[in-house]
């Protein structure tokens, strides 16, 4: 048997236990209940320190308010949206904040009232906000990023973390 043939071998011998390896791990996966999306939601949740974004009273139904968070370097935008959504913060459950970069290649999104989308001039990916930032088109590969929200007592509303990974960042880690 030659080296190459004994190479080849030993190379089918690999893909064959890698393959029982992935084998064995999917029907873990599919014997194993899942956890519910609220709880994969919590577990993905990056905490930050918790900064006052504005006030509810600063805040009109379905237009846009330009605000940064976890800093300067990460704009984004709060939202409210007139009625109670998944995610919502607020007296009504209607206050959302996203991320305003494109996940895909970092292109500012713009907000359209009219659907209630971010969407990205580059690519056209295109954002749900009444749906927690979910992607309903395009080129990106994850959801925008959305900010867990608090509204204190006199309205002031406060982000405490992102749910996704901040376009730019290895990680989110301040």
């Amino acid at each position: 048997m030659s080296r190459c043939e004994r190479l080849v071998d030993v190379g089918r011998r690999q893909f064959l236990r890698g393959s029982a390896f992935a084998a064995a791990g999917a029907a873990t996966a599919v014997a194993l209940p899942a956890a519910p999306a609220k709880a994969q939601a919590a577990m993905a949740r990056v905490e930050y320190p918790s900064n006052r974004l504005a006030n509810v009273a600063d805040l009109a139904v379905n237009e846009p308010l330009d605000v940064a968070y976890p800093d300067e370097n990460a704009p984004g935008v709060l939202l409210k949206l007139g009625k109670a959504v998944e995610g919502g913060a607020g007296p009504d459950g209607d206050i959302v904040g996203f991320s305003t970069i494109c996940p895909h290649k970092g292109f500012p999104l713009m907000y359209s009232a009219d659907d209630r989308t971010l969407n990205c001039p580059g690519h056209y990916s295109r954002f749900d906000c009444e749906a927690g930032g979910q992607q309903i088109w395009g080129q990106a590969t994850q959801n925008l990023p959305q900010y867990a929200l608090r509204v204190d007592e006199n309205g002031d509303i406060y982000a405490e973390g992102v749910d996704e990974l901040l376009y730019g960042r290895l990680s989110n880690v301040l």
